[in-house]
C-alpha cells in the first residue's frame, strides 16, 4: 500500500548519527531530496555549512541534496518517507514527541529489541507511532556505515509485510553501489539484525582475550544457529537468516573493526568495563542493551540461546568475559543439529 510514488521523493531521515547520515547519502545518490534531522542545532548548522558531519563522518563530503534541520516537524513536513535512524531504546520516546505524516511510509534502521516489552522495532513503530504495519519498512543487512558513506559496494534488504511498500522503499534507496533486495519476512530480518549484534559482542570479547580465528568462526557459526532458532520460533523464514539479513550482517558485524558491537566486545575482553566503554564514545552498540531483551524474548518462547545468555551475564556484571567463554566451552557435548 505504498502511499506515494513519485519520481523524486521527499525523505526525512530522523537521526544524524553515522548510519542515519550514510543512509541519507544513499537516498540522495538515488536522486531524492533529504532532510536530515539533527538533535543539536549546532550539528545541523555544521552539516549545512561544511557539507560534512563533523561528529560522525568527518572525512565524508555530503551531497548538496541533503539539508540538515534541528526541528522534527520541519524535517517531516510533507515527507513521502520518514526514516527512523535513532537508537532502538530511544525510539519509543522519540515517536511520542514526533508527528509523522499520516500518509508517509516509515522505515526503521535500528537493529534492536526493546527492553521490557521485547518488541521488535517495527512493532514499536506501530504501537508508539500509530503507523499501520503496511506502511512500515525495515532496512537491514551488512550496513557498516563508514563503508557505505565511502560508497563502497554493499547489498541490503528492504523488508515490509506489504509488497508495494517494500518495492517503493527499494526504489528510493537502490543505487549502483547500494543494492537493495526486497523481502516480506520482517520478523526474520529484524531478529537477525538485532541478535547478530550480541553475537558480535561475544566474538569481540574472544578477540580481546587473545583467542584465535577458530574461536571466532565457532562463535559466528553457533551464533547463526542461535539467531535462526529464535527467528523460526517466532515465525521467520530460515532462508532469511541464511541471507543478507542474517548471515551477511552477522559476518560483517563480527569480523569488521568498523563494527561498534565487535569493538565494544573487544574492549570488554581487554578488561574495560561497560561504563568506561560507553562513556568513551558517541556511538551506540545496540547489542549492549538488546542482549537482555533478546534473552527475555527467547525465554518467553522457550528457545535456548547460550551465547546470548552468557553475553547478557557479562554485560550485567555477573560474569567476566573469560568466565563467559569458559561457560560456553564447558557445556555438555551434544549433536551439532541439537
Amino acid at each position: 500500500m505504498a502511499a506515494r510514488s513519485t519520481a523524486r521523493a521527499r525523505v526525512a531521515v530522523m537521526g544524524s548519527g553515522s548510519w542515519g547520515t550514510a543512509f541519507s547519502m544513499v537516498v540522495a545518490d538515488a536522486g531524492h531530496d533529504v532532510r536530515l534531522w539533527a538533535r543539536r542545532p549546532e550539528l545541523a548548522a555544521a552539516i549545512n555549512g561544511q557539507r560534512h558531519n563533523p561528529d560522525y563522518l568527518p572525512s565524508i563530503t555530503l551531497p548538496e541534496t541533503i539539508h540538515a534541520v534541528s526541528e522534527p516537524d520541519e524535517a517531516m513536513d510533507k515527507a513521502d518517507i520518514v526514516v527512523l535512524a535513532v537508537p532502538a531504546q530511544t525510539l519509543r520516546g522519540n515517536l511520542g514527541e514526533w508527528h509523522i505524516p499520516g500518509d508517509a511510509l516509515v522505515v526503521s534502521l535500528a537493529k534492536g529489541v526493546e527492553l521490557t516489552s521485547c518488541l521488535r522495532m517495527s512493532e514499536v513503530v506501530a504501537a508508539a507511532g500509530g503507523v499501520e504495519p503496511e506502511r512500515i519498512g525495515v532496512v537491514t543487512g551488512p550496513n557498516l556505515s563508514q563503508e557505505i558513506a565511502e560508497r563502497q559496494p554493499s547489498a541490503s534488504v528492504v523488508a515490509s509485510v506489504d509488497a508495494a511498500t517494500a518495492k517503493e522503499l527499494q526504489r528510493v534507496c537502490h543505487t549502483a553501489l547500494f543494492r537493495a533486495y526486497t523481502n516480506h519476512d520482517v520478523v526474520g530480518c529484524e531478529l537477525g539484525g538485532a541478535t547478530k549484534n550480541v553475537i558480535a559482542l561475544a566474538v569481540g570479547m574472544g578477540m580481546g582475550l587473545g583467542l584465535g580465528s577458530n574461536a571466532a568462526a565457532s562463535v559466528i557459526t553457533r551464533g547463526l544457529a542461535e539467531l535462526t532458532r529464535l527467528g523460526v520460533a517466532l515465525g521467520a523464514d530460515p532462508h532469511t537468516l541464511a541471507g543478507l539479513a542474517g548471515l551477511g550482517d552477522l559476518v560483517a558485524t563480527c569480523l569488521s573493526p568498523l563494527s561498534r558491537n565487535r569493538t565494544f566486545g573487544e574492549a570488554l575482553g581487554r578488561g574495560r568495563t561497560v561504563a568506561e566503554i560507553t562513556a568513551s564514545t558517541r556511538q551506540v552498540a545496540e547489542g549492549v542493551k538488546s542482549c537482555a531483551s533478546i534473552q527475555e524474548l527467547a525465554a518467553r518462547h522457550d528457545v535456548e540461546l547460550p551465547i546470548v545468555h552468557n553475553v547478557a551475564a557479562v554485560i550485567a556484571g555477573d560474569l567476566t568475559p573469560s568466565e563467559g567463554i569458559r561457560a560456553l566451552m564447558s557445556r555438555s557435548a551434544k549433536a551439532e543439529r541439537d
